[in-house]
């Protein structure tokens, strides 16, 4: 199979179980919390292992507790750690507050994500992949690198998640500009449809043919329960798969690993990879977090 890494943010999930996602001004009580693994990068890099790829993930975690827990699930998925450096402080961290109908809100937290930069085995490690998968959680320095390489062509192919709104990326993650250039060059451009209208001021469907047109290779936004449009050749709207949602974490990120597997690496069309992509979606929300039922191969339908 492919060699694939993926690089930013893998951080500390704290899980605060609410009777109410509280309003401005206002409050809740948490009735559970829980702590586990998670960050964009380590979520598609375990999933793309699930679909055995041989994976390996580039990321910074503090010197901490939760660095163990962080490191110790990429072991338990089979991926490969030898890009993770440690720092002094406290690894990353995000706040994920659920109210009763499963709604969330996220926060985000810590320095050793942000301080991440490549280093020169990083580059050779990435140069060596097949495909490269980078956020816009990874420091703006991060994303700049990997698209120079890119555009170089040390890079075979790039795929970009804009994971967020801009203004939750400000002074951590990547910067306007750079998402700009990215449009331009990347092979594969993942955005769902608040990050695209904090971007582009446009609609989903729109937002896709934009960004089609401005340059990248395929573009999917996804919007959730309605499913994604993907555009390459032409524009495509796909459907969500439904299922017994137990957890939606993650979903995104399931979503994102598959459409490289299809579509990035298995060179299927724009229709037949959303499809894959979404059963992918559906299964990761069968159980609890972000990682709780990735699909193998054989659980995905034939693109």
């Amino acid at each position: 199979m492919a060699s694939i890494v993926t690089v930013g943010s893998a951080v500390l999930d704290r899980v605060y179980t609410l009777t109410n996602l509280p309003e401005r001004d206002g409050g809740a009580f948490a009735t559970d919390c829980i702590e586990r693994a998670g960050g964009v990068a380590a979520n598609v890099g375990c999933a793309l292992a699930t679909l055995d790829h041989d994976v390996g993930v580039i990321s910074r975690v503090g010197d901490d507790d939760a660095a163990e827990t962080i490191v110790g699930s990429l072991h338990d998925h089979d991926v490969d750690t030898t890009g993770i450096r440690q720092g002094d402080g406290a690894s990353s961290y995000t706040l994920v507050l659920r109210g009763p109908t499963g709604d969330r809100m996220i926060v985000a937290g810590g320095e050793s994500v942000p301080q991440l930069r490549l280093q020169p085995t990083d580059r050779d490690r990435v140069r060596g992949a097949d495909c490269v998968f980078t956020s816009a959680y990874a420091p703006d320095a991060v994303v700049n690198d990997l698209l120079d390489l890119r555009e170089s062509g040390a890079i075979d192919a790039l795929a970009f998640d804009l994971a967020g709104p801009l203004e939750e990326l400000e002074g951590r993650g990547t910067a306007p500009e750079t998402i700009d250039r990215l449009t331009a060059s990347v092979d594969l451009f993942v955005v769902g449809e608040v990050a695209a209208r904090s971007y582009l001021g446009r609609e989903p469907r729109e937002a896709a043919r934009r960004l089609r047109e401005a340059g990248a290779s395929r573009v999917a936004v996804t919007v959730g329960a309605a499913g994604a449009y993907l555009a390459e050749n032409e524009l495509r709207h796909v459907n969500a798969v439904e299922t017994d949602v137990v957890d939606t974490t993650g979903a995104g990120d399931a979503f994102t690993a598959a459409l490289i597997d299809a579509w990035v690496l298995g060179n299927h069309t724009a229709g037949a990879a959303g499809r894959v992509a979404a059963a992918a979606a559906a299964q990761n929300c069968t159980a609890p977090g972000p990682r709780g039922a990735l699909p193998t191969r054989e659980d995905l339908p034939e693109a």
